[in-house]
């Protein structure tokens, strides 16, 4: 199979001025934390199953872990609540409320500890009447809705799309939340589904979305799978050229959570997902067990190498280059005349295999002119050396697995 070429028309457009964010000031780089639902789902026993329950006691524990385990330091910042943490009903003054005796505390109890952390808490929400596990919605309660997650002291809100009628009454619910967030005077990060949503049907207009939201998911929930994340980088792949361009310091594209350390995920395919997230500048919210996780799933996750890549300053989203039978070649411009770039094997069978490139290839043949020097950062860190314009790169990568070097311009 012929290798097939990102068009010009889509690298140019990565090299525009960045389009009109959310102005809340957030989010400047992508998010890092840590969010219960690809792990812990909806699990409400907490009398047969008290370690797995979706319960204050949960989220303590993890904001103990993100503290005391490097999690914080290495940018995890903020610790999320998903669905399944209210209770049935709203309260007499129509206010959302906890389940009382999951969340003993109340949210308000709960973010004063995660803040004695060190920390930021997150909420979970949903544009329709209800959320996708059948909880109340926000639909008709937006001011309210927001206004008591302002008042409990709330960092983050990510808000769900289930349940939301039509298509204009899911659009407008999205940008009511959002003046309704900006409206309380706290800085909290809006992550939506929007685009998701409304993909089945129409286009969506990334330049509105990213006018209202910080950061967006436009396709499936990750599973802990190899088929899911293969998934999940193809689609990024062919549709790079409407989404690539969008995304920068405000506002991100979300292939959703980091899966590394649950039970999926070989060790070659873990590296890929956090390489190839640190390609796409993707939030980086893990979802995992944080209280039993292997050290190498550890240092991978707080590798801060790919993390300075995920979080570099300039903010462009990188883009698939190359693809063949065997090879994906993916690069992502970064500050300071560097590139990230990201050799993928997608063969399953068989061993390690290489893959050849001429630099001319990187960065519109500018990333090595005259000369670059070549760092490989996964899937362990070492120097390669200083080539010329015109030399070949000969990566050797293992099936499912992934090499992420980093190239600057000399």
């Amino acid at each position: 199979m012929a290798p097939r070429w990102v068009s010009g028309v889509m690298v140019a457009a990565v090299m525009v001025a960045a389009v009109i964010a959310l102005d809340n000031g957030l989010a400047r780089t992508p998010p890092m934390g840590w969010l219960h639902w690809e792990r812990f789902l909806c699990g409400t026993d907490c009398a047969d199953h008290p370690s797995r329950c979706v319960s204050e006691q949960l989220f303590v524990e993890m904001a103990d872990r993100m503290a005391a385990e490097g999690w914080r330091d290495a940018g995890y910042e903020f610790l999320c609540i998903d669905d399944c943490w209210m209770a049935p009903t709203r309260d007499g003054q129509g206010r959302l409320r906890a389940d009382p005796e999951r969340f003993p505390g109340g949210i308000r109890r709960l973010a004063d500890y995660v803040h004695s952390k060190g920390l930021k808490l997150g909420i979970y929400s949903d544009v329709g009447s209800k959320t996708c596990a059948g909880f109340p919605g926000s639909y008709g309660h937006y001011e309210l809705d927001a206004q008591t997650f302002a008042s409990w002291g709330v960092d983050l809100l990510k808000f769900d799309g289930c349940n939301s009628g039509s298509l204009e009454q899911l659009a407008e619910g999205y940008r009511r939340m959002s003046l309704a967030l900006n409206k309380t005077g706290r800085s909290i990060v809006y992550a939506c589904e929007w685009p998701f949503y409304l993909r089945p049907v129409q286009q969506p207009n990334y330049t509105e979305i990213k006018q209202y939201c910080n950061h967006w998911r436009n396709f499936y929930d990750v599973y802990d799978s190899w088929n899911s994340i293969k998934s999940i980088l193809e689609w990024t792949a062919l549709h790079q050229d409407s989404i690539v361009k969008i995304a920068g310091p405000g506002g991100w594209n979300d292939p959703d959570m980091l899966v590394i350390g649950n039970f999926g995920l070989s060790w070659d395919q873990s590296v890929t997902q956090m390489a190839m997230w640190a390609i796409m500048a993707a939030p980086l919210f893990m979802s995992n067990d944080l209280r039993h996780i292997s050290p190498e799933a550890k240092c991978l996750l707080q590798n801060k190498e790919v993390i300075a890549i995920n979080q570099d300053p300039l903010g462009r989203q990188g883009y698939r280059i190359l693809k063949d039978k065997t090879f994906e070649l993916w690069e992502r411009p970064l500050s300071g005349r560097a590139y990230a770039v990201a050799v993928l094997n997608q063969q399953e069978i068989g061993g390690p295999q290489n893959f050849t490139f001429s630099l001319t290839f990187l960065g519109n043949g500018l990333a090595c002119n005259p000369a670059c020097s070549v760092r490989q950062v996964l899937p362990a860190s070492r120097d390669w050396g200083v080539y010329s314009w015109t030399s070949f790169l000969s990566v050797e990568v293992n099936p499912t697995g992934t090499v992420l070097l980093k190239v600057l311009a000399l």
